[in-house]
């Protein structure tokens, strides 16, 4: 066989195959039911005629089909149609936004949370302005007598001629007085050399109140004596040295040259106001 009859064969054979396949693919994918009701007639029953020609009436179900379930009297099972609505095509554009609504009441007031953790340092700030100036806080003096001095029939102001140390010149001079300008606590001390057989009797003076007596019996022998003692100064406070008047012999001693009688004080503390 040449090769041009060998391809009608082959073709023929094809043509055939295909009209036998789409005559026996229904039968293979539809299938018959296992329980397919008979197409045959119903016995006769006894006291019914019927024509020949009369249409064939479906048997009325027996107990054992009702009861049943699960068959359906055609040849296939019918798939169940459910509709599907998609809601995002029938969605509309969004709307407007509405106005503000009223505001509601004030809830009650919750109670108070714990203190929460010590935040960190700032950061420095700057300098602030100058402030206004202040009085200077201090107070010093110290001042010396070369000549001697002996008592009258009055009080006598012991006046000094010397000048160790002035401060700011609270000390007077002239006066014999120191004035107070800076309020504090402040020390002071007296050095005089007495006399011999005479008395020496004088007062560390806080403007007119005596406060201590520096003291000497009289002697055969001179000697130094010296009184100290702190006190508590307001604004304008005077201190000085008094001697006393002429009841009994009394008299300190120098010689012009040397100094024998100082008289000092300095402030310890200021009272500053807060």
């Amino acid at each position: 066989m040449d090769t041009q009859g060998f391809a009608r064969v082959t073709m023929v054979t094809a043509t055939l195959l295909a009209y036998l396949s789409l005559l026996f693919l229904p039968i293979f994918v539809i299938g018959a039911p296992s329980n397919e009701p008979s197409t045959e007639e119903p016995p006769m029953t006894s006291g019914s005629c019927r024509w020949c020609c009369d249409p064939v009436e479906p048997p009325a179900p027996t107990t054992e089909d009702q009861t049943t379930t699960g068959h359906h009297p055609l040849p296939y099972l019918v798939p169940e149609v459910r509709p599907y609505i998609n809601i995002t095509i029938l969605k509309g554009d969004k709307g407007d936004r509405g106005e503000r609504g009223i505001p509601g009441k004030l809830g009650k007031e919750g109670p108070p949370g714990q203190r929460g953790p010590q935040g960190p340092k700032g950061i420095k700030g700057q300098m602030g302005i100058p402030g206004d100036p202040c009085k200077q806080h201090y107070g010093a003096f110290s001042v010396g007598r070369k000549k001697a001095l002996h008592s009258s029939e009055y009080y006598q102001t012991l006046v000094f001629d010397t000048v160790f140390v002035n401060l700011f010149g609270h000390f007077n001079m002239f006066k014999g007085k120191f004035y107070c300008y800076v309020p504090g606590i402040y020390f002071f001390s007296l050095n005089i050399h007495t006399w011999n057989f005479k008395e020496t009797y004088m007062h560390i003076m806080c403007n007119d109140q005596e406060k201590v007596i520096l003291y000497a019996q009289p002697s055969d022998r001179s000697i130094m004596q010296s009184q100290s003692l702190m006190l508590e100064l307001q604004e304008n406070d005077e201190i000085w040295v008094r001697l006393y008047k002429r009841e009994r012999e009394n008299a300190i001693y120098s010689d012009d040259v040397d100094i024998y009688i100082t008289f000092s004080g300095y402030l310890i503390k200021p009272n500053i106001d807060p």
